[in-house]
């Protein structure tokens, strides 16, 4: 029977959910521990039921439905008792029972969490032990401990706190200062100030040899720019740099300094002192040699009026040395009862791993991301979890139970090295710190902040905070009525061998790793090291390895044998872990696989893995997960849009022949990238999202062969796709009418505008744009506006264009050299290129407009179509009436 998704699915609001979902705090499980790229809440829960339940026979039925799947997929109601005790009696009704629901790539746990909040039972698989231990603290522990849970997590954890810091608070001594504030009996009033973090600045000496002053580097020296303006500004006494500190509340700013320029950039380090401008080439060896160093710049501290800052003192560095002689002591002494370096000695990632810079300035070790006080404060919370388990046992707590308990104290651990390393910086905007993994990377920073743990809002206890309003959350799943879901099973094994028997599922609802987007296993290994030494000897199982397990897991970049082998063994992996999905799903089951990878190379390996592993797609849907103005989106085309694919095991057709399946295709095309259009999905997204009808057609058949004998594969598919949509895109964009008049060069701007608008594109996916469009790119590279930058391909708009070299055959070059002569005032060159080319065609202003409509509102390009189309009616009445007759290329 066809399920829901198959028919209809709400697409546009269930994606504007998802993506609020990503600001939202309290109780949700982003805030238990990071995990990269989970999937929201909101996208999972409500593709989950629309999977799990019956199409409608009407279309008010359907509506009804496609209402309801909205309000369910809002987080304010996902202890709604009401609507989610329908959902599950939906579900039953259609089942009979409980349906078995698997997430055999589990990650960060939202689809399984999703499956067990609609009453399903639920398994989830991971490889990675990280990720292994959060589903047992999201699925299983609140499920089978309750509320009892939360109330230990909070004894154990404010235990912990207070045994750290009656050992290592006087490292981070509070300080008392006077005001300017009169009490009533007279004098001043003396206000105590906590010290909640301090500012850094790795340092390197200047290489000129008469100069040799201490560089310090610091990419900016804002320290708030919102509400308050406070900067460092940096000084010079004879060969030494020194720091006051400006802005409101402090001394005036001086006239003329610029905080956002630092002494830093991408490892080009200029000597305040002299000038000297040493190379990024010699910063790293600096780096490597052990020749650069750290310096403490500034004191953050908190009073009733919020935080101030002070320039450290040689007291502040003297406390710090304190922290340095008893990390030794405290270290020695836990070496030897652990049998382990309590510090982590365990080697980073080889220095070529995605995202990974920190190895070329000689941070090896997983240990060096930290310096001493850091290290000592890690060591010491963690050596306290390890107390509080073994004080739960010794006062009578099962051990199972007291397990539990310190698994979130682990976690907690964790996120305190996310939050206290070398790598987290100041964020001036908010004041606030940000995380070690403020991206899927660990880039080098030059300057940065060292939280106090106990004091700081972000330390240990807010952390402990948000894990019991988490706990709190996920405790009161199975609280609501008519439940009869069964604890969760979290097992650790990877997808391509599951511990499961033939026909086993219901539904499998999954999310796969993409190539390489994200090096799960190296960025896991921070915390990996960590919670080895916190709770590893209470799971030996999980953390029986140096680090986390690589050989089975599906990536392309943890493979030895260069790129083209990884990707292979990403592929071969992958295809393995469909054909499993194919034998543990049920004859009449439903699998929903996600899928996000933005290159075509990505969907051509998935789709002939799913053609290959027995599974046949029913439909698609594209759904935001993703805030569209995030670093990534903003730099590159990621796409925002996850496409959830819909499958099934149907008996396919032996043979299909291209030429008919293709018209088949065409006509099933259409009708969907009109619900696609009116759902209001455009750019990448759209080319991405129409893919699945495609395959839908496609995957009937056992095979596909032209009438040569070929067979047809998904890169032959794919180009037949892409022409098929960027025709219909055309079409659409320019409201019909002219689509077919446009040159290829043309039809090449206008999509590429709208497909990626001004962000840089790997030279693969530009040469498919343009293919089709019957654009040879190659031939046009560098030589108007395509530019070739290293492996990226790049679109100028007018702005970026030198006029002296635009010619005045193609309407796109006429359009931007027209918007720079109109910005120019150059009118009456203006009228005379218009005159010859396009100045009366409604064709050239209709281009202009469409191309406007696809940039957002800041873009320049925008705001200087906008003002040249703002004169049109101008233009064209004084070129008609001087007579002039005009040329087209039409």
């Amino acid at each position: 029977m066809r399920r829901f998704i198959e028919e209809t699915f709400p697409v546009k609001e269930v994606s504007e959910h998802s993506v609020r979902e990503k600001n939202i705090r309290h109780g949700h499980i982003s805030t238990l521990h990071v995990w990269w790229a989970r999937l929201p809440l909101a996208a999972s829960r409500a593709t989950a039921y629309a999977a799990l339940i019956p199409s409608c026979s009407t279309d008010k039925e359907k509506e009804e439905k496609r209402r309801f799947i909205v309000e369910l997929s809002k987080w304010e109601n996902s202890l709604n008792k009401e609507l989610i005790e329908r959902a599950r009696r939906d579900i039953l009704d259609f089942y009979g029972r409980p349906p078995r629901v698997l997430d055999c790539f589990a990650g960060g746990g939202s689809i399984p969490l999703e499956a067990l909040r609609l009453g399903c039972e639920a398994h989830a698989v991971e490889y990675n032990p990280v990720a292994v231990l959060i589903l047992k603290c999201i699925l299983e522990y609140p499920q089978k401990y309750g509320k009892k849970l939360k109330e230990d997590v909070e004894r154990w954890g404010n235990w912990v706190f207070e045994r750290a810091k009656e050992e290592i608070g006087r490292f981070y001594p509070d300080e008392v200062v006077e005001t300017n504030e009169i009490e009533l009996e007279g004098g001043k009033r003396r206000e105590e100030l906590e010290t909640i973090g301090y500012i850094w600045a790795r340092t390197i000496p200047c290489q000129n040899p008469s100069c040799g002053a201490e560089i310090p580097l610091m990419r900016q020296f804002w320290l708030a720019k919102k509400e308050k303006k406070v900067s460092l500004y940096p000084y010079v006494e004879g060969k030494e740099v020194k720091f006051r500190i400006v802005g409101n509340g402090y001394e005036e700013m001086p006239e003329g300094f610029d905080p956002s320029k630092g002494t830093v950039k991408g490892a080009i380090a200029t000597c305040p002192v002299c000038g000297f401008v040493c190379d990024a080439n010699t910063t790293r060896k600096l780096f490597q040699q052990g020749r650069a160093g750290q310096r403490m710049v500034a004191v953050v501290l908190h009073g009733k009026n919020g935080k101030t800052y002070r320039i450290a003192t040689e007291k502040d560095v003297e406390v710090y040395r304190e922290a340095e002689k008893y990390l030794e002591v405290k270290r020695a002494k836990l070496m030897e009862e652990w049998g382990l370096d309590p510090v982590p000695d365990e080697p980073m990632p080889p220095k070529e791993t995605l995202g990974f810079r920190v190895q070329r300035y000689g941070m090896l070790k997983w240990g060096d991301l930290f310096n001493s006080r850091q290290k000592l404060a890690l060591i010491t919370f963690t050596e306290k979890v390890r107390l509080a388990y073994r004080k739960m046992v010794e006062g009578g707590y099962d051990k199972e139970y007291a397990k539990a308990v310190a698994s979130y104290l682990g976690l907690g651990i964790n996120r305190l090295a996310d939050k206290n390393s070398l790598l987290c910086r100041l964020i001036p905007q908010t004041e606030a710190i940000g995380f070690t993994y403020g991206r899927q990377a660990l880039a080098m920073l030059w300057d940065y902040i060292e939280m106090n743990p106990i004091e700081h809002p972000s330390g240990w206890n807010v952390i402990i905070i948000e894990t019991l309003e988490n706990v709190s959350h996920l405790s009161q799943i199975l609280l609501i009525p008519n439940s009869k879901s069964q604890i969760p099973k979290v097992s650790q094994c990877s997808a391509t061998e599951l511990p499961y028997p033939k026909e086993y599922f219901d539904a499998v609802l999954t999310d796969p790793p993409y190539y390489d987007n994200v090096p799960y296993s190296y960025l896991s290994d921070l915390f990996y090291v960590w919670l080895k030494r916190s709770i590893g000897d209470l799971y030996p199982d999980l953390f029986s390895t140096p680090l986390t397990p690589k050989s089975k897991e599906i990536v392309a970049y943890s493979h030895a044998g260069g790129l083209d082998k990884g990707k292979r063994y990403f592929e071969e992996m992958l295809k393995k872990a469909f054909k499993e999905i194919s034998r543990v799903l049920k004859p009449d089951g439903i699998a929903v696989i996600v899928y996000a990878h933005k290159s075509t190379s990505g969907w051509e390996t998935l789709i002939n893995s799913l053609l290959d592993s027995g599974l046949v797609t029913t439909a698609s849907w594209p759904i935001d997960t993703e805030m569209r103005k995030r670093l990534r989106a903003l730099e590159s085309a990621a796409l925002a849009s996850s496409i959830y694919i819909v499958c099934r095991k149907m008996n396919r057709e032996k043979t299909g022949w291209f030429n008919e399946v293709k018209e088949e295709i065409r006509q099933r095309l259409h009708a969907k990238l009109d619900k696609l259009w009116n759902e209001g999905i455009s750019g990448a997204d759209f080319f991405i999202a129409a893919i699945g009808s495609a395959i839908e057609v496609f995957g009937k058949y056992e095979k596909v062969m032209d009438y040569e004998g070929n067979i047809i594969r998904a890169e032959k598919l794919l180009e037949f796709v892409r022409e098929v949509v960027t025709d219909y895109a055309v079409r659409q964009i320019l409201h019909d009418g002219i689509a077919g008049e446009l040159s290829p060069l043309t039809r090449f701007y206008l999509l590429w505008r709208w497909t990626y608008g001004e962000a840089k594109v790997e030279f693969d996916e530009a040469r498919k744009l343009a293919q089709s469009v019957g654009l040879n790119l190659e031939k046009h590279y560098n030589r108007g506006f395509i530019k070739k930058e290293k492996e990226f391909t790049i679109v100028l708009g007018p702005h970026e264009r030198k006029l002296e070299e635009i010619g005045d055959e193609e309407m796109i070059d006429v359009l931007h050299k027209s918007a720079l002569l109109w910005k120019a005032g150059r009118r009456e060159e203006l009228k005379k290129l218009l005159s010859r080319t396009y100045g009366i065609s409604e064709n050239f202003y209709r281009l202009a407009q469409a191309i406007s409509e696809t940039l957002p509102n800041e873009s320049k390009e925008k705001k200087l179509l906008d003002g040249f189309l703002s004169e049109r009616s101008r233009i064209v009445d004084e070129i008609r009436s001087s007579g002039v007759q005009r040329r087209l290329f039409e």
